[in-house]
């Protein structure tokens, strides 16, 4: 995921954590490890969009993982500047 974004977003900040253990025995843990993710981001390709339009932006980068791979992603998007 990280090299998915940094290559899409060049982002001046990043930071993918495995929330997985937070989870153990929830829907959605496959027992994999890495069924729960937060994602923060910063990036100037966030500027002037909202938070949806953000999230949207993350969840195309990292195409199939979301859904397919990944049960839960949290995103933090922002601008440098926020």
């Amino acid at each position: 995921m990280e090299s998915l974004l940094r290559g899409a977003f060049a982002p001046t900040s990043l930071a993918v954590i495995n929330d997985s253990a937070r989870h153990h025995g929830h829907a959605g843990d496959d027992g994999s490890g890495e069924s729960h993710f937060t994602i923060e981001i910063k990036s100037a390709a966030f500027k002037g969009k909202s938070r949806l339009e953000r999230q949207r932006m993350v969840n195309r980068a990292l195409g199939d993982i979301p859904g397919q791979r990944v049960h839960a992603l949290a995103i933090r998007a922002s601008a440098p500047d926020e």
